[in-house]
């Protein structure tokens, strides 16, 4: 089982109705960004992470109006610092507690 990280404009991102990121948004940023690209093998809103070191690669992926990854590297949290100022939102973990900087991600033993 893993720990979920999402970028949300919500207070919760479990509770986000009408503060939905829209998946064409998501999308968009998708196809500017380019170290992210478009991952159709693992669904229509993924996207794969590829940095200069490999063991720092990630992806991400939107649902229900919050983009996410799991189990993230330090690196990958500071990815979706970036990720969410362009989204006008905010990083939460699964416990609803808030990230913004790299420093405050611990990697957790999951």
């Amino acid at each position: 089982m893993g720990y979920d990280l999402h970028i949300t404009r919500a207070t919760d991102w479990a509770e986000n109705d009408g503060r939905e990121i829209p998946s064409q948004e998501w999308l968009e940023l998708v196809r500017e960004d380019p170290e992210l690209s478009p991952d159709p093998g693992n669904g229509p809103f993924a996207a794969s992470w590829a940095t200069a070191a490999a063991s720092e690669a990630g992806w991400f992926d939107w649902y229900e109006g919050n983009v996410y990854t799991t189990n993230p590297t330090k690196a990958a949290v500071a990815k979706m610092l970036a990720l969410a100022i362009s989204l006008a939102g905010r990083v939460q973990g699964d416990d609803g507690e808030t990230y913004e900087r790299e420093g405050d991600w611990r990697d957790r033993d999951l």
